[in-house]
């Protein structure tokens, strides 16, 4: 039931809702700053929306904070690193340093599924995670610990920096090479691996080039070597002659065919609809007129924080197009229970649960990432997900009794077990949930026995609802 309940909601009466949305919408008004009125009003379930997209979920204090706030200073806040920052990245650096030692990446996806716990700048993780799936790269290929590790601070170093930057880096990156095979790139033998995953996942997309693109672009990167985990350039094995990419002919090294891809056209409408699809609705794809102001901009800068920035601060952002349009995945669904819980779980245990639900850090599937979106959920991984909330909130096997929404819920003066209900489905649902589910919920209640299995239960019943699936 609750399967048909989310794919209802993102497939059917959500895209209608969206595809309206867009049609009729002038995009000069959909990306300008939103501002709160009687039909958009800054509320409840308008900062918790913020909350979902650009972090990994809120606690009560903080949609507290955000409602007096207003839109824009939180949106501040999500936007700029804090002055902390600094040293908890010195830290938590330092921690997973202590841990990359081996050819195995678990200690490293227990230690990022904490930091995005504890982050005091959520967006930047929220982004890095993004950047992941974008330029996918397992470990299942890399086979090294340290590699990984110094790939996701690539990643993390430029998530909301240059996109230019952030290419050019994966272009060098040993873990991203070894990912796809192409530890080494002779003249002899160009290798053509990693060309074809730069030119199909990384920049222009699929049916924007051809083989002999593909070619191309290899023999302008030859002279490429992994050795020992490091990247070394053999002078005599870079092919110096002319090469011809995507209708640009001269003698390309490697950074030259990056820009070449980095400019065209096609890169910057892909990077902009993936973003699209992150922070505002997966549910279709905008028109290419819908998108232009924000196209054009991103071509002019590759400033990746003002293209978020723009997204975040828009009309469409806070409109019915974008509301619960994405299914969440994995990450979000955990971690959205643990920040409302205010408490702290097993990340090496979480890790793998997550990985059982199709989210598994460090080994994507493949190079074009994960799929996301309604792929996320099926009989399997919704049963997964419910058995994952159930052992985070009973404090089943590795995760303690650290999630206490009864404990919560008192310090927020929420008391009485009525009380304490209202407060939780607020904090995780908001306004909503439809009255005869509220209704079935307040009557699970009395049937529960004592206070703390009441409350434990119903919050069980609120987090597995089809609205927190949604984000």
């Amino acid at each position: 039931m609750i399967l048909v309940d989310i794919e209802r909601n993102t497939v059917m009466a959500a895209r209608q809702k969206a595809d309206r949305t867009i049609k009729q919408v002038d995009p000069t008004w959909a990306w300008s700053q939103y501002q709160p009125n009687d039909r958009q009003p800054w509320d409840l379930r308008m900062a918790a929306h913020l909350y979902r997209r650009a972090a990994f979920g809120v606690d009560w204090s903080q949609l507290q904070q955000a409602i007096a706030d207003g839109p824009q200073k939180t949106i501040d806040k999500l936007l700029k690193p804090p002055p902390e920052i600094e040293q908890f990245n010195r830290t938590y650096d330092e921690f997973e340093t202590s841990s990359a030692g081996s050819e195995s990446a678990d200690n490293l996806r227990a230690w990022w599924l904490r930091r995005m716990i504890l982050t005091p700048h959520p967006l930047l993780e929220k982004m890095t995670l993004f950047w992941h799936g974008h330029f996918a790269v397992s470990n299942a290929k890399v086979k090294n610990a340290s590699s990984m590790q110094n790939y996701v601070q690539l990643l993390r170093k430029d998530a909301l920096g240059s996109f230019e930057s952030l290419l050019n880096g994966i272009c060098t990156d040993p873990a991203v090479l070894l990912s796809v095979g192409a530890e080494q790139n002779r003249k002899s033998n160009p290798n053509k691996d990693f060309a074809r995953v730069l030119l199909e996942a990384f920049t222009v997309g699929p049916g924007q080039f051809t083989e002999k693109d593909v070619t191309e672009t290899a023999r302008a990167f030859t002279g490429s070597f992994i050795r020992r985990g490091k990247l070394q350039y053999v002078e005599r094995e870079r092919d110096t002659t002319t090469k011809r990419i995507l209708g640009k002919e001269g003698n390309f090294t490697g950074a030259d065919a990056a820009k070449i891809l980095l400019v065209h056209p096609a890169t910057s409408r892909r990077i902009v609809r993936k973003l699209y699809c992150l922070l505002i609705s997966e549910i279709i794809e905008p028109n290419d007129e819908f998108i232009a102001p924000l196209v054009e901009s991103f071509a002019g800068n590759y400033d990746i924080g003002k293209l978020a920035e723009t997204m975040l601060r828009s009309n469409q952002f806070f409109s019915a197009g974008a509301y619960r349009h994405r299914i969440k995945c994995p990450v979000e669904y955990a971690l959205g229970i643990v920040k409302g819980a205010e408490g702290m779980v097993s990340t090496t245990r979480l890790a793998e649960d997550i990985a059982q639900l199709g989210l598994n850090l460090c080994h994507p599937p493949t190079a074009k990432g994960w799929a996301g979106g309604k792929h996320w959920i099926n009989e399997a991984t919704l049963a997964g997900r419910c058995n994952l909330a159930a052992a985070m909130l009973e404090g089943a096997d590795d995760y303690g009794k650290t999630l206490n929404l009864r404990a919560v819920a008192d310090s927020h003066r929420h008391s009485t077990v009525d009380s304490a209900a209202r407060f939780i489905s607020e904090l995780f649902c908001q306004d909503d949930i439809g009255a005869d589910t509220r209704k079935m919920l307040t009557e699970s209640i009395d049937a529960a026995g004592d206070p703390e299995t009441a409350i434990r239960k119903f919050t069980y019943s609120v987090v597995t609802l089809p609205e927190f699936h949604l984000a």
